[in-house]
């Protein structure tokens, strides 16, 4: 049998207690609790991440780094201020950790080649922590590469498409997104694979910077897929929970324009040039201080609150009635029902539904049984494979081609309900996010309209056009 090369380190360690505790310590692999990895991180490399929330919507840096390592959703986005927002150090210390205690293969994309090796240099200052596992290198660390006593590495690419086509490691972490072509971040998201029992799992980490850029693109695709999403600001990063002190803050305030503060450290919308809602608009009909959902909560059925008994009438006097809105799955995208209560200024979305395309009994059955729990109208795309479905329905429903006129009408009414506050919800996920980032072409256009924006326009175009005398708004 042939000596390990590591036989020596070995005798060395066993013969010195101090040693040998040092040595379990390094060696715990942190498969515990969010705090125990976070605890474990400071004592090895000497950096503490921030784990306190202080904006309504966000979250902690400490919460995306240990969803990350424990590859809790295959793909999350990290939405940061720049420079305060620690994106670079963090994907830096999360490269490390899962290279240290899971041997894993680290590829790390920037936004530029320097951007990648930056992460790197990173890195390197990381071991000169005195509890740092240096004996775990095989060589000196380098901007390019780092290399493991077990073989494995990290490893800085260049953001071009044949660079990033090669690598299969288990663990994908691209910084700056928005500086990434698109096509470059869709070719990088074909290395990572599951070996050797780690989960493969990507970060792509920016600052959202374009309106239309890379970003916003996967922005919009994490709403449709149900890939996390954490965002935090400067203030999560604020002393005393954090590393970043008041003083810095008001230097940077003070260097740079009102509007790139406002949108790259402070993490307003960007320019809404091309997009079909009001940014502003949408943040008041998707209202946090309503409740939240997140996308895998439709899968059987939103509700947030229960039907009325029957007859029963609202504060206004009026009768209690819901109007739902259905948009059928076809080859990728989903089935989505809304359900809006029209007894109520605003409207509000009372329930909703989402799944991939099943079979149509299954898909038709989740309408029938919407529209005998919530009684009123309904309407559904009678597009396509939408005209299937009346034979199957247990109740009259408007049957509504998206085609010409009538499709830009469709929208056009409700693009301009939201615009009036006339319709509100809690921050349901990807309603929300389809919502926000949903694009003039995509409803007027050759793009693709939203699952959820289909559903919700068309629940709205029931409320408008089959209400009857004693509803409100009806004398």
């Amino acid at each position: 049998m042939p000596i390990s090369p590591d036989l020596d380190r070995i005798r060395a360690i066993l013969s010195n207690p101090d040693a040998i505790r040092r040595e379990l310590r390094r060696r715990r692999v942190p498969f515990g609790t969010d705090a125990e990895l976070l605890d474990w991180v400071a004592e090895s490399f000497g950096v503490r991440i921030p784990h306190t929330p202080c904006c309504p919507g966000h979250q902690t840096p400490g919460q995306a780094f240990a969803d990350a390592y424990f590859a809790r959703s295959p793909v999350a986005i990290w939405k940061a201020s720049r420079g305060f927002g620690g994106k670079s150090t963090l994907l830096a210390l999360l490269a490390l950790t899962e290279a240290v205690t899971c041997e894993a293969e680290v590829t790390i994309l920037g936004g530029s080649a320097q951007q990648s090796e930056r992460i790197l240099e990173s890195m390197r200052r990381m071991w000169a922590h005195p509890e740092a596992p240096r004996d775990l290198l095989a060589g000196s660390p380098a901007l390019r590469r780092t290399t493991f006593v077990w073989g494995n590495t990290v490893t800085a690419l260049p953001a071009s498409a044949t660079a990033v086509r090669g690598p299969h490691p288990q663990r994908l972490r691209i910084d700056e997104m928005d500086e990434v072509p698109l096509a470059v971040v869709e070719a990088a998201q074909g290395q990572p694979m599951d070996r050797r029992g780690v989960r493969a799992q990507t970060v792509m980490s920016s600052t959202h910077q374009y309106p239309d850029g890379t970003m916003t693109a996967m922005l919009r695709r994490a709403a449709e897929l149900g890939w996390s999403i954490y965002t935090w600001c400067w203030r999560e990063s604020l002393a005393p929970h954090g590393w970043l002190t008041e003083a810095e803050v008001e230097r940077k305030r003070s260097e740079i324009a009102s509007q790139m503060w406002r949108t790259e450290y402070d993490l307003q919308e960007p320019s809404a040039e091309g997009r079909a809602f009001d940014p502003e608009a949408v943040e008041w009909t998707f209202d946090l201080a309503l409740g939240s959902a997140a996308a895998t909560d439709l899968d059987h059925g939103w509700e947030g609150e229960p039907p009325a008994p029957e007859g029963e009438r609202g504060a206004d006097g009026y009768r209690v009635y819901y109007a739902h809105g259905a948009d059928w799955a076809q080859q990728r995208d989903y089935t989505v029902i809304a359900t809006l209560r029209c007894d109520t200024r605003p409207l509000r979305l009372v329930a909703a539904y989402r799944t991939h395309r099943r079979p149509w009994p299954m898909m038709i059955e989740a309408l029938n049984a919407r529209m005998r729990r919530y009684t009123g109208p309904a309407a559904h795309d009678h597009t396509g494979g939408g005209s299937v479905v009346g034979a199957y329905l247990t109740a009259p429903v408007v049957d509504f081609t998206m085609v010409g006129q009538a499709r830009r009408d469709l929208f056009q009414a409700y693009i301009t309900a939201v615009e009036r506050h006339e319709v509100r919800s809690p921050r349901i996920e990807p309603f929300y996010s389809e919502h926000r980032y949903c694009r003039v072409d995509d409803l007027f256009g050759g793009g693709h309209p939203p699952d959820t924006v289909v559903a919700c326009a068309l629940a709205y175009h029931a409320f408008r056009t089959q209400r009857a005398p004693g509803d409100y708004g009806i004398s």
